[in-house]
């Protein structure tokens, strides 16, 4: 028998020498299989059998491709076949939103709203019910608005240097003894004029102490600034509509001092919810401060720097000056004379309660552009002043005031959501004190003067020049591009 091959030759019967076999670059200890070069065989492993065809050279019993160790085979693709889907990474959940300090700050906050509206009422209620002329409570009033507009600023500057939480708590604590000094002083009698203006004046203080660390303590304790602030929005419509008609049975049933006696509760309430929150402590919160004056004047830098910010709210203190200022005192001379006090009040229930479905669409809705989305909102109020200028029935005004009600909630919960979070921690309280500031003023302005131009041109022509401005007011938002392009932080 003849055998052929590429290296030898032989015509005897003996056995054939083992052929040289390529060594695997990788470990040149193991000879592979030159049927397939990549996969190497071990000729010591007694697991293979021997190739009939050549006995020297080992062979594995599985097919070659199952050789591949612990790396599965790859299956044969099929063009025709649908495509299995990539399965979507796995976010983490968000953090909740209802953490301790949210809920602690919630309460505080739903209490002093709750108080803050019953003090209109408990005013009218004690001066007038003592036979103080109306006269005297727009003044117990103003002496609280004045105090509030021309201290603000400076309670935002407070709020950065000794953090906004210990200021709240003071202001809460400053408004307690005055609150309490008048319920018992109307329980018992008349207290002097001077005595209740001065106590308002504190109460005012207090307020501006209050209110620039409301803009900053949200950020720290809430995962969602957008969701905080809306929740936040409808306890305040709530507690806003809740508090003047608990007023009002408290007087009914009882006195003025009553009254006065709730407020002051709510303010202790505020003080010590304020009091239990631990705040992670911050950069900021230990930032070496300058005077009063060079806060100020840094806080007008950082205000002016930012062209969207500075834009809303010149665009704002106009619409304060000619459609929310004399809106309130318009409305309320307006209704009151046509269909009366009643229908009135169930005028400013209807409101609150559209305000509170502000605040919830504000939870669903979020849009890429949150100020031009609050824009765009804000074109439900000249429908509320055209309604009311047209002199439109009952039924049509309450869907006015519903929603106005409606489109000013949404955009506040923008506004506010935009402010803290594209402005810096160290920076906020002073930002949101311009803010409150600018728009206090131009709305005290706007109703002071309501009542002159109004008698001069009559009531609905004002409110009726109001719709236009507000829509005006609109385009003007609309048109300054950093305000319309403005996106999520």
């Amino acid at each position: 028998m003849s055998v052929t091959d590429n290296t030898y030759k032989s015509e005897t019967p003996e056995r054939i020498p083992t052929p040289v076999l390529p060594v695997d670059p990788a470990d040149p200890a193991l000879p592979v299989d030159p049927a397939d070069p990549v996969l190497p065989v071990d000729p010591a492993d007694p697991a293979l059998r021997v190739d009939p065809a050549d006995p020297a050279l080992p062979v594995d019993p599985v097919p070659p491709v199952a050789l591949a160790s612990s790396v599965d085979p790859v299956p044969p693709v099929d063009p025709a076949a649908p495509a299995t889907p990539m399965a979507k990474p796995v976010t983490p959940a968000p953090p909740p939103l209802w953490n301790r300090n949210f809920r602690l700050f919630f309460v505080a906050r739903a209490v002093a709203v709750f108080g803050e509206g019953t003090v209109p009422v408990a005013f009218a209620a004690g001066l007038l019910g003592a036979g103080r002329p109306g006269a005297t409570v727009g003044y117990a009033l103003g002496a609280w608005t004045a105090s509030f507009a021309l201290l603000v600023l400076f309670g935002g500057v407070l709020a950065d240097r000794f953090t906004a939480r210990r200021m709240m708590i003071l202001a809460d604590l400053l408004r307690l003894p005055g609150m309490g000094i008048l319920a018992v002083s109307f329980a018992l009698g008349s207290p002097p004029l001077w005595a209740v203006y001065t106590l308002s004046a504190l109460s005012g203080v207090g307020a501006a102490l209050f209110q620039p660390g409301v803009a900053s303590t949200i950020p720290r304790i809430a995962p969602d600034v957008q969701r905080a602030n809306a929740v936040l929005r409808v306890v305040e419509a709530l507690m806003t509509m809740a508090g003047p008609a608990a007023a009002g049975v408290l007087v009914a049933v009882w006195n003025a001092g009553a009254a006065f006696g709730v407020i002051c509760v709510t303010f202790a309430v505020s003080a010590l919810c304020l009091g239990l929150m631990r705040l992670v402590p911050i950069p900021s919160d230990s930032l070496r401060r300058d005077s009063l004056r060079v806060e100020l004047v840094l806080g007008w830098r950082e205000f002016t720097s930012r062209s969207w910010l500075w834009g809303v709210i010149c665009i704002w203190t106009v619409y304060g000056l000619t459609v929310a200022g004399p809106m309130v005192p318009l409305t309320a001379s307006l209704v009151t004379a046509d269909h009366g006090a009643a229908t009135y009040g169930v005028l400013m229930a209807v409101n609150g309660a559209g305000s509170a479905l502000g605040g919830l669409l504000a939870i669903r809705v979020r849009p890429r552009t949150p100020l031009a989305a609050g824009a765009v909102a804000l074109l439900g109020l000249p429908v509320n002043l055209m309604l009311l200028g047209m002199g439109a029935p009952v039924p049509l005004l309450v869907a006015g005031q519903f929603i106005g009600g409606t489109a000013f909630a949404f955009w506040l919960v923008m506004w506010s959501t935009s402010v803290q979070t594209h402005v810096p921690q160290e920076a906020l309280n002073r930002m949101h004190a311009y803010d409150v500031a600018g728009s206090l003023l131009m709305m005290g302005v706007g109703r002071a003067l309501s009542g002159p131009v109004a008698a001069a041109v009559g009531t609905e022509t004002v409110l009726l020049t109001g719709a236009g401005i507000a829509v005006l007011v609109v385009c003007a938002l609309l048109s300054v591009r950093p305000i319309r392009t403005l996106g999520r932080a």
